[in-house]
């Protein structure tokens, strides 16, 4: 792994307090302290807002400071965030919108989405001095040690904050091999990042990129119209055989990023944060048992496990909602799913699954 982008490791405890550790209660630490500095604790990674700037019409950059217990991220890779709203603890994961920073700090750019409490929350409450919690970075979308050959990034909405971390780490290295980032919004006021984009091309010949806009008309030379299709790709990249594609937007962006032919690239990777259109059609319901607490309840097919048991009542721990982060994998000793994404069954008898994005084809066990 290239030094530059090493996450940085916990650092290892004293002997004190190894040896204070049992006679310690963690909350207890973490009130007192909380008195003295707001992101001092015995082990939770907190982080202070330092900074916050706007990145579009509806979006901020929030610049974050975050403790001792923090390890650290690689450009690309994502984290959960949580901040406590009317006295609750609300996580979901955000990307890292800037590569690793020299002096520790870490930004997340959030755009506030209708019916998001927490984006609606750090968007437009969240100031500087309040404390977030964080999660361990996770993901593995992320540039190799080696960057070679020539790359294509494929953003819509949102997804341009993990490949905007990685176009930053690569201009900081002097643009080590040639980049092109195809960036869709809908209109030219939700784009982000416009000016610094437009610099990084100005400084490094071997970088372009091109906004498209899919609700209005074009009037830069860097802009167009259009959706994803292969013909846009043809006009602005050519031959996709010799890139390596990261695509990052919806589910049916990503979708369309695929079947445009930027699977058949050199090498192809894509992460979406909302699910791809659903074609599976399930009807009726299974009877699923919450082993753990010897409860029995009946799911609806074709939902998610967890939207599914939420609506039973079931308060359980979540983050991303797309299967990324793993918060919420659960066991399972018997029973049939199926993945909402790929469409795939697991029939396994025992196995881990993530309850955001399976649902239950037959009668389950789950150790809940």
């Amino acid at each position: 792994m290239n030094a530059a982008i090493r996450p940085s490791t916990r650092r290892p405890q004293s002997r004190l307090r190894r040896l204070i550790a049992p006679l310690v209660a963690p909350q207890v630490f973490d009130f007192w302290a909380s008195r003295l500095h707001p992101t001092w604790s015995w082990e939770r990674s907190l982080a202070r807002i330092v900074g916050r700037s706007e990145a579009s019409a509806d979006a901020v950059t929030l610049l974050l400071a975050p403790n001792r217990h923090w390890r650290g991220a690689r450009a690309g890779q994502h984290l959960m965030v949580g901040a406590r709203i009317d006295g609750v603890l609300v996580q979901r994961s955000y990307s890292l919108s800037h590569a690793p920073r020299g002096d520790g700090r870490i930004a997340i750019t959030v755009k506030a989405i209708e019916g998001g409490k927490l984006s609606r929350h750090l968007h437009g409450e969240a100031k500087v001095g309040d404390v977030l919690e964080l999660g361990a970075a996770f993901g593995d979308m992320v540039l190799p040690e080696r960057v070679d050959g020539a790359w294509l990034f494929l953003a819509a909405g949102s997804g341009i904050t993990p490949l905007m971390a990685m176009t930053r780490e690569l201009a900081a290295q002097g643009m080590p091999a040639p980049l092109t980032v195809l960036y869709w919004a809908r209109r030219r006021e939700e784009l982000c990042f416009v000016d610094e984009l437009r610099e990084i091309a100005a400084r490094h010949p071997n970088f372009r990129v091109r906004f498209l806009l899919t609700r209005q008309e074009p009037r830069e030379d860097d802009e167009d119209a259009g959706r994803i299709d292969p013909a846009l790709l043809a006009r602005h990249v050519g031959d996709l055989s010799t890139r390596q594609v990261y695509a990052c937007g919806p589910g049916g962006f990503v979708v369309q990023a695929r079947e445009s032919g930027a699977a058949q690239a050199r090498a192809f990777a894509a992460e979406a944060f909302t699910p791809p259109p659903r074609t599976l059609e399930e009807s009726g319901t299974v009877e699923v048992l919450l082993a753990r607490s010897g409860r029995t309840v009946e799911l609806p097919r074709g939902e998610s496990l967890l939207t599914a048991l939420e609506s039973q009542g079931l308060k359980l721990p979540s983050g991303c909602r797309m299967g990324l982060c793993n918060t919420c994998s659960c066991g399972k000793t018997s029973g049939t799913t199926r993945h909402l994404h790929t469409g795939d069954v697991q029939a396994e008898p025992v196995s881990s699954l993530r309850l955001c994005v399976n649902s239950a084809t037959s009668h389950l066990v789950l150790d809940l």
